[in-house]
């Protein structure tokens, strides 16, 4: 009879342990804002009681790369640009998902403004965009939404990928590196305000952000509806001391279809139902992010279980 119980009792913890779902969320660079929040956000549910969720975070290429390895089953969820997502489901827009749509991901919700950072060395001589031609420039990993900005701001300003002497594409702490150095003379950046990576260029080498000007602003936005005019305020980086105008898109979480509604919902009631816990995960999040915003304007649909969650807060009536 004892024996009997020892092998039920065994029995059970195997059934528990393989009731649990395991959750992978890409991030981005290490060195940017996605990988802190992704790694926030899974300590959030690692820490939550009796939820039957583990999750971890995973330094990854970014937005493009992010969607496809949801969408091939390699990532359960990730942190994207809103404008990436959208076109990856539509299946149009860029390059990268042009007669490829992605379907099978959803949204869970809207977390922060992204912007776009155009850094320049002051030894490069660059005051305007225009100035990028023949320049070497990095404009972001490849699979990054920061690639995809750089593109769709250069060709505002009426420059391509071939106007400019070198196209580096690398990730946000090689890119730093190389301005460092005096291998690049400028570099695209898409992130939250205060990231690690452009902090540690301003502390090493005297760096001009480069605005976009207003009247770009709303050519960009016209074309482009999912950027915003932002103004990069001043003292946010070592050294810059000016308002600088500039475009932002927006981050998102974003979730496999597939994974099951209610595990969606516990997920997403683990995360954003409290809301100060959330907003000290990271300052850009304590900064901007709402609930009244979290779903609203997003690319693609929501996840049933993230949808049962607004409605229950009361952000979807």
């Amino acid at each position: 009879m004892k024996k009997a119980m020892l092998v039920l009792g065994a029995m059970a913890v195997v059934t528990a342990a393989s009731a649990q779902t395991f959750i992978t969320i890409g991030s981005g660079s290490t060195t940017g804002v996605y990988f802190p929040i992704a790694t926030g956000i899974a300590r959030i549910i690692n820490e939550a009681d009796n939820l039957g969720i583990r999750a971890n975070a995973r330094s990854t290429g970014g937005s493009v790369f992010n969607i496809n390895a949801i969408g091939s089953g390699e990532l359960q969820m990730g942190l994207v640009q809103n404008d990436i997502a959208a076109y990856a489901f539509n299946g149009s827009g860029i390059a990268a998902f042009d007669g490829r749509p992605v379907k099978n991901f959803r949204s869970i919700g809207i977390l922060y403004p992204e912007v776009v950072h155009a850094l320049a060395r002051e030894a490069a001589r660059i005051n305007t965009i225009r100035d990028l031609r023949g320049k070497r420039v990095v404009v972001g990993d490849v699979g990054s939404g920061t690639e995809q900005n750089t593109r769709q701001v250069l060709e505002a300003y009426g420059l391509k990928f071939d106007d400019l002497a070198q196209v580096i594409r690398v990730p946000p702490a090689q890119g730093v590196a190389l301005l460092q150095d005096g291998r690049a003379d400028a570099m695209f950046f898409t992130g939250g305000l205060g990231a690690a990576a452009i902090q540690q260029a301003a502390q090493t080498i005297d760096l001009r952000i480069v605005p976009v000007e207003f009247g770009v602003i709303d050519d960009l936005a016209k074309k482009y509806p999912f950027y915003v005019g932002f103004n990069i305020p001043s003292g946010v980086y070592k050294g810059v001391e000016v308002v600088t105008p500039s475009v932002a898109v927006r981050s998102m979480l974003v979730v496999a279809e597939s994974l099951s509604a209610d595990v969606v919902y516990n997920f997403t009631k683990a995360v954003f139902g409290n809301d100060a816990n959330f907003k000290a995960v990271h300052p850009n999040l304590a900064r901007y992010f709402s609930r009244t915003t979290a779903v609203r304007n997003l690319p693609v649909p929501l996840h049933p279980g993230a949808e049962r969650f607004w409605k229950e807060v009361g952000v979807i009536k």
